[in-house]
C-alpha cells in the first residue's frame, strides 16, 4: 500500500490492509535498518501529510486555564522534579516517538496514531531526526551500540514533557535499562530521569492520562487480542487496550485460549530457534482462528509482524492489525 496516495484517499482511514507486508513470504522477520537516519522516511510521510509543526513545550505554564496530571521525581538531595502534563483548552501537547517497524514496515499505523491524539486534543510534535530506540542492540549484546542510540534518544527528546509511542516494548524497554545506558553520561543521565516519568504506550496515555476511551470509531468485525510479553509483563498494561475496543462500534472482542501466552517472536530468538518460535505461533494463531475471530488485534507491530508472516505463509482465515489502525477508523 503506497502512502504517498493518502492526501488523495477518502476512505484512508480505515482500511483493513493497513498492516499488510508482501515481502513476508517466510516465516522470518526482516530486520529494519534502525541505524540510519529516518529524516527520509519519516518526515516525507509524517510531517509533508499531516503538517506536524515543531511546537514548543516550554510555553504551556503561560496559560491561564488548565488541568492537568502532575508526576513528582525524587531527587537524592530531597527535592522533587515536578513534571505537568497541562491539558489545555487546545489539548495536551506530546512529542511522539515511532518505533522502527511502524515506521520501515506500517507507517499507516503511524500516520493512524497522529490522528487519533489529534482527534483526543493533543497537540502532536514529532521530531524527524529520531530513529530507533536500540532495543535490538541491546538484546542481542551490543550495548556500547544501544549506549549510543539511547544517547541520540535523549537528545532529540531532551525538553520532552510527554512523550507516546504506539509500542509498550520500546516504552518499556527505555524506562527500564536506559540509566544503565546511560550511567556514564551524568547530564544525558539527568536528563532522561526528568522526562522518564513521561514516557507513555498510546493505550496508557489515552486512558489513563487523557481519560479518553471512545473515538466514535466504527470497525463491523469480530476480533481477538493478542497480549504481547513486553506490554504485559514489562509495561504493565491488559485492560486498557480493551476498554479501547470496547467503546469501537460495531466491533465484537472476543478472548482467544491461552491469550496471555507468547506468539513466538521474542526479537532475535525466531531467527536463532526458528523451530520453537514457528511451533508458538502457529499455537497462538490456532487459537485465534478457533475463537471465530476475524482479527487478531495487538499494540505491538513485531508480534503482528511475526503472526501475520505465519498466516500469510500457511495462507490462513484470519488477519492482523494494530491496535490504532482499528481506534482509528473513524471520519475526520
Amino acid at each position: 500500500m503506497e502512502t504517498d496516495s493518502y492526501p488523495g484517499k477518502i476512505d484512508y482511514f480505515c482500511h483493513i490492509q493497513l498492516t499488510g507486508v508482501a515481502q513476508l513470504v517466510e516465516h522470518r522477520s526482516p530486520k529494519p535498518s534502525v541505524g540510519r537516519s529516518s529524516r527520509s522516511s519519516r518526515a516525507s510521510r509524517m510531517i509533508a501529510a499531516f503538517f506536524l509543526c515543531a511546537l514548543s513545550r516550554r510555553g504551556a505554564a503561560a496559560c491561564g486555564e488548565f488541568a492537568g496530571v502532575v508526576l513528582c521525581l525524587p531527587f537524592p538531595n530531597g527535592f522533587c522534579r515536578f513534571i505537568i502534563f497541562f491539558a489545555q483548552k487546545t489539548g495536551m501537547k506530546a512529542d511522539l516517538f515511532i518505533p522502527c517497524f511502524i515506521d520501515q514496515l506500517y507507517p499507516d499505523t503511524a500516520v493512524n496514531v497522529v490522528r487519533i491524539l489529534k482527534r483526543a486534543g493533543v497537540e502532536v510534535h514529532y521530531n524527524p531526526e529520531q530513529t530507533c530506540c536500540g532495543q535490538p542492540a541491546f538484546n542481542s549484546g551490543f550495548t556500547n551500540e544501544a549506549s549510543k542510540l539511547a544517547y541520540k534518544f535523549v537528545d532529540d527528546f531532551r525538553d520532552a514533557s510527554a512523550i507516546v509511542t504506539p509500542s509498550a516494548s520500546c516504552a518499556a524497554y527505555i524506562r527500564q535499562y536506559y540509566a544503565r545506558l546511560l550511567k556514564d553520561d551524568p547530564n544525558r543521565l539527568q536528563s532522561f530521569e526528568m522526562f522518564k516519568p513521561g514516557i507513555f504506550e498510546l493505550s496508557d496515555f489515552l486512558v489513563n492520562i487523557l481519560k479518553v476511551t471512545s473515538f466514535e470509531a466504527e470497525f463491523p468485525h469480530r476480533v481477538t487480542y493478542h497480549d504481547s510479553c513486553s506490554a504485559l509483563r514489562h509495561y504493565g498494561i491488559r485492560d486498557e487496550p480493551r476498554l479501547l475496543l470496547g467503546h469501537v462500534n460495531g466491533l465484537e472482542l472476543v478472548e482467544m485460549k491461552d491469550m496471555e501466552i507468547c506468539c513466538g517472536f521474542g526479537g532475535t530468538f525466531s531467527a536463532k530457534f526458528t523451530h520453537i518460535s514457528t511451533a508458538m505461533t502457529a499455537q497462538k494463531v490456532e487459537n485465534a482462528i478457533a475463537s471465530g475471530a476475524e482479527f487478531i488485534v495487538s499494540s505491538e507491530a513485531s508480534c503482528l509482524m511475526n503472526m501475520e508472516s505465519y498466516i500469510r505463509k500457511q495462507q490462513l482465515p484470519i488477519k492482523t492489525i494494530h491496535l490504532a489502525d482499528v481506534i482509528g477508523c473513524f471520519k475526520d
